[in-house]
């Protein structure tokens, strides 16, 4: 099973946002936070940075959206170019409803869950995605330290995917770094988002390449995977 790399662009200088996207050449998808300064204490970009982006790079856009009212704008982040949008649980009023209309515009359909949000309640909603993120923490800044108390949740996770037979990424998201990612890909993650491990390395590309080789590793000798 192939692990996935996204930078976070949360970490990027926002004055040069063109050239910092081609600057992670490798990774698999760009991650792109979006926060309204409701749903989270924050705020940073929107559908026409996310439009700029798109018309930028040739790595497909992993929009996360830490928003209010999910279902109204959800499905826009596809029409502006992103390739997977992430509602939160928590902002979503039909969350079913939402992933149907992400994955009929085109895009991948993702959930995230906040550190606090159980996974058990959403079982029988993980047919309906093709990712789910889990929160490692709370979401809202970039640089924050990463909640080990999260690496049961994402263990939990990955045995309802493989439990179902899912075809289902697993992202994590906050405090992802060389020195946290092999914690993560053991308890069974796939999608690593990292920000500043990326951007605040004197060589992002390479920093791409050393995370995935130690998610790789981790994940080869991982009990979940075997089998895979």
């Amino acid at each position: 099973m192939a692990v996935q790399i996204n930078p976070s662009i949360l970490s990027a200088d926002f004055a040069r946002l063109a050239e910092e996207a081609t600057a992670v050449e490798g990774a698999d998808w760009l991650h792109v936070d979006v926060m309204d300064n409701h749903f989270v204490p924050n705020l940073t970009l929107g559908v026409p940075v996310v439009e700029s982006l798109a018309r930028a790079t040739d790595t497909p856009l992993d929009c996360h959206l830490m928003i209010e009212d999910a279902d109204r704008w959800a499905p826009q982040y596809v029409e502006a170019g992103a390739g997977s949008v992430t509602f939160h649980a928590e902002a979503a009023a039909a969350p079913v409803r939402l992933a149907r209309e992400i994955r009929a515009k085109g895009a991948r359909a993702s959930m995230a869950l906040k550190p606090a949000t159980p996974i058990e309640p959403y079982e029988d909603l993980l047919p309906e995605l093709d990712m789910l993120l889990i929160m490692t923490v709370e979401p809202g800044f970039g640089g924050q330290s990463f909640l080990d108390i999260m690496l049961p949740k994402i263990r939990r996770t990955r045995e309802l995917i493989s439990k179902h037979g899912l075809d289902l990424w697993l992202q994590v998201d906050g405090g992802v770094s060389a020195e946290t990612i092999e914690r993560c890909a053991e308890a069974g993650a796939d999608v690593f988002v990292a920000g500043s491990a990326v951007y605040g390395a004197d060589d992002p590309a390479a920093a791409v390449r050393a995370l995935r080789n130690r998610a790789a590793e981790a994940t080869a000798a991982a009990a979940w995977a075997c089998g895979h």
